[in-house]
């Protein structure tokens, strides 16, 4: 019976949605399982109009093999920065997404770290397994992927109580006021599109702290800390105070401008990620470089 933890992404969802996103299994048979009490949230049967809660545990009693499965390939531009026996490190190009999918046909981390003969936990969907936190398709950075399953479980934990260390660079449109401050607006499910997210009354509570690093022709580069990590996080707080990430046209970036400075994603990057390494409990701390597009974007815009 398919079983995991749901993640931040997923939350607010119906629960035969999330469900079937979750797992791969088609939406008709959610439904059916939810009906025979087989869909479960913490243990306890619930419909298939239930929301569902981040944190919260997932149950569906399916036996057919789930529609999603992991395809061993190597990526160019991914790096490993560290590995051992309970963990691995690794610093993703933008455009790969963090574990395959229904619906996406690009490469991912998980079946990276499967065709370089990594073994992953055992925890979570054969596809997520040692997917503790995310970054977003074209997001690059660093990510840490759980090879034990004792590394998974103290990770998550350390995510769900904000003990890990998180800094990215965000090159975003004109020059924010002041020019460090602390962004605390809720986010949830926009209602204009699936997949993105909004400032929300509703939504659950996310706090971005931003301080401004250079200034350059139309834009700023901020360092930001997180001590939330929604899905979107950053993007949907740059938008909400009318600065969105150069380049992030899903959140009313200029198109213009990112032509102008040849980049066809947000400039969004994972700078720092530290954490207390679950075994050995030392603090490891990790940094990563901007990699070619975004230092050449950066670099037009030095320029003028």
């Amino acid at each position: 019976m398919p079983i995991a933890i749901v993640p931040d992404g997923l939350s607010g969802l119906r629960a035969d949605v999330g469900a079937a996103r979750l797992f791969g299994f088609a939406r008709s048979k959610v439904e059916q399982a939810a009906e025979h009490g087989g869909l479960l949230l913490d243990g306890v049967a619930v419909s298939k109009s239930e929301k569902l809660r981040a944190g919260s545990l997932l149950e569906v009693e399916i036996d057919e093999p789930r529609v999603v499965r992991v395809q061993p390939n190597l990526v160019e531009g991914m790096t490993i920065v560290y590995d051992d026996a309970d963990l691995v490190v690794v610093d993703k190009p933008a455009g790969i997404a963090a574990h395959p999918s229904l619906g996406w046909d690009g490469g991912s981390v998980v079946e990276h770290l499967a065709a370089a003969g990594y073994s992953l936990c055992s925890s979570g969907p054969e596809e997520r397994q040692g997917i503790v936190s995310r970054l977003d398709v074209g997001t690059s950075g660093l990510m840490v992927v759980a090879r034990s399953d004792m590394a998974y479980t103290s990770l998550k934990q350390a995510f769900r109580n904000r003990e890990v260390h998180k800094v990215y660079h965000t090159l975003v449109q004109g020059y924010p006021h002041p020019d460090e401050g602390t962004i605390d607006a809720p986010i949830g499910h926009a209602r204009t599109g699936e997949w993105k997210m909004a400032i929300a009354a509703d939504g659950r509570a996310s706090i971005t702290h931003y301080q401004t690093l250079e200034t350059v022709a139309g834009a700023t580069l901020l360092t930001i800390h997180l001590e939330t990590g929604r899905t979107h996080q950053i993007r949907v707080h740059m938008a909400g105070i009318r600065h969105p990430c150069v380049g992030d046209m899903l959140y009313g970036a200029d198109p213009v401008l990112a032509a102008r400075v040849g980049l066809s994603r947000q400039w969004l990057h994972a700078m720092e990620l530290g954490f207390v390494h679950p075994r050995s409990g030392r603090e490891v701390l990790f940094t990563s470089a901007y990699p070619p597009d975004l230092q050449h974007s950066l670099d037009m815009l030095r320029q003028g």
